[in-house]
């Protein structure tokens, strides 16, 4: 599992949200540590002074390299799949995960951002997905 930090070496884009905020877009670039093949981006807000980043995230992800049946021989295939990323949104134990979840009937790996802290009565989520169509991986029925 990979941790991310506030100047990660995975972040390739900082968008500042105007002159009179302390709130910053950061953008990282994640690889699925079991399917190198998969990138995600993840954007997220970043609340440089206060002690507790939003919620809200955004994922998507795509294949940026060979997906095998070797990889996906090594995941986890339960309904709730894998966290593979986590981030700290908060000195009050508010995270910001990301789960990969494999959808065996569509031959579809799901890449999931979430908050772990319910804001505003919700738990604020985003769903990428990457098919399988074209890959090695992919199994004809």
């Amino acid at each position: 599992m990979l941790g991310l930090s506030a100047c990660s070496d995975s972040e390739v884009a900082d968008v500042s949200l105007g002159l009179f905020t302390t709130k910053d877009i950061k953008i990282d670039a994640l690889q699925d540590p079991d399917i190198p093949g998969v990138t995600c981006h993840i954007s997220s807000i970043e609340a440089n002074l206060d002690l507790s980043d939003p919620s809200d995230s955004a994922i998507a992800c795509r294949q940026t390299g060979p997906i095998t049946p070797a990889m996906l021989a090594n995941i986890d295939t339960s309904d709730s799949g894998d966290i593979i990323f986590r981030k700290s949104k908060s000195v009050f134990f508010k995270n910001m995960k990301v789960r990969r979840i494999f959808d065996a009937n569509s031959q579809t790996l799901m890449y999931l951002t979430y908050s772990t802290k319910e804001t505003s009565g919700s738990y604020k989520h985003s769903l990428s997905t990457v098919p399988l169509w074209g890959t090695q991986a992919y199994v004809s029925n």
